[in-house]
């Protein structure tokens, strides 16, 4: 229910993909989604829903409006035609499991289309959907029915685990299985990333990051608010709602040294990744509690520091004090005094930057996450029969 790009979901989907068709042959997937691109070794059934929307927020749509404010009959309509189509798919592609990645509406679909066509499937949240169930519970219902229906479900760190069956059930928790994030390690550290200080025309010596969807949640504001305590280029990376506001913030403070660049999309050449080896620090100034942190997992492979709001799953990615910082939610001093000290200190955010790398090494290599979603297709499939 979402574009293969402009949000954490789509780059994981698009990634598990690739990893699970490089290391098992006999794979092959087959995609149901709402964008017109194609990805290597996908069979893609490109669909165009009656209307589009976004959860909380996506560069690509950003005039899309949440699916809570939906009317009963454009939900109705979305879900009828979401299960038409992924039937559609079902008679074409002949799938062994289907995985279903979301909540809200396409567990349901799922859970009918399973039962006509005598198909396992399994559930994924990432976290992001469950806020949904806070501004909207219209399909928390039909949500429980498809959970207690599916072979398994898996939640991308304990704390949204936990947050799944506070919603659904905690009968649900033998088959609720927590599988995180996977992240690519393919890194050229030694990539020529000058270009940055060039166009951005920067003239301190070190760089502050931030990328993501710029929303009231991820709390940039705070980070903007502690930028003329510290001695950087702040750098944000991104789109959304909040970019007019944030924008004016900048101006109001006469902050020469932050920059918001906007949304940047890999495909369309210009790297993300080189944002990650020029920075020094990255900062996650989050209002909400992040499931997660997919941006984490992207910065720590290319051996930045983190400093991140403490809360939600992060702390299963983040250790105080040895691959980064937590920090409380809306201090912009505490994020200024914690990115100083990284700054300050080229030793110590040289060894936090190894401990960051070392721990996604061994937490969240793509091929260990890949191999135990191949375990649960094999799984589904085997109890089906």
């Amino acid at each position: 229910m979402f574009p293969f790009w402009g949000n954490g979901s789509g780059a994981w989907l698009r990634r598990l993909i690739n990893q699970l068709s490089n290391i098992y042959p006999e794979y092959t997937a087959g995609v149901v989604a709402p964008d017109a691109r194609d990805l290597p070794k996908t069979k893609i059934y490109h669909l165009k829903p009656p209307k589009m929307g976004v959860f909380v927020g996506n560069p690509e749509l950003p005039k899309d409006k949440k699916y809570s404010e939906f009317t009963e009959m454009e939900l109705i309509e979305l879900f009828n035609y979401y299960l038409l189509h992924t039937a559609r798919a079902i008679e074409d592609f002949k799938p062994d499991v289907i995985h279903v990645f979301h909540t809200a509406f396409l567990p349901p679909i799922a859970r009918n289309l399973a039962n006509f066509y005598k198909i396992p499937f399994i559930i994924t949240t990432h976290g992001s959907d469950l806020y949904y169930f806070k501004e909207d519970n219209r399909w928390s219902s039909l949500m429980t029915s498809a959970s207690e229906k599916a072979t398994f479900i898996t939640a991308n760190s304990d704390f949204t685990k936990d947050w799944y069956l506070r919603l659904f059930g905690q009968k649900l928790a033998k088959k609720t299985k927590v599988i995180p994030s996977g992240i690519d390690n393919n890194v050229d550290f030694d990539r020529d990333v000058s270009w940055i200080d060039k166009k951005y025309k920067f003239t301190k010596k070190h760089m502050v990051l931030f990328t993501g969807r710029l929303t009231e949640h991820k709390g940039v504001e705070y980070l903007i608010m502690a930028a003329e305590k510290i001695d950087a280029e702040i750098v944000i990376v991104g789109d959304g709602p909040e970019r007019p506001y944030l924008e004016k913030l900048v101006k109001e403070h006469n902050l020469k040294n932050v920059h918001i660049v906007g949304y940047i999309s890999s495909e369309k050449g210009t790297k993300i990744e080189d944002f990650y080896l020029r920075a020094d620090v990255y900062v996650a100034p989050s209002v909400w509690k992040e499931p997660l942190g997919l941006v984490l997992l992207e910065a720590m492979v290319h051996k930045t520091p983190v400093i991140v709001t403490q809360g939600g799953g992060v702390k299963e990615i983040v250790e105080n004090g040895v691959t980064g910082y937590l920090v409380y939610a809306k201090r912009a001093d505490m994020i200024a005094k914690r990115v100083n000290m990284v700054l300050a200190d080229d030793v110590k955010r040289k060894q936090m930057g190894e401990n960051a790398y070392k721990r996604v090494l061994e937490k969240f290599s793509w091929d260990k996450i890949a191999g135990k979603f191949y375990n649960l297709y094999e799984r589904s499939a085997q109890l089906q029969k």
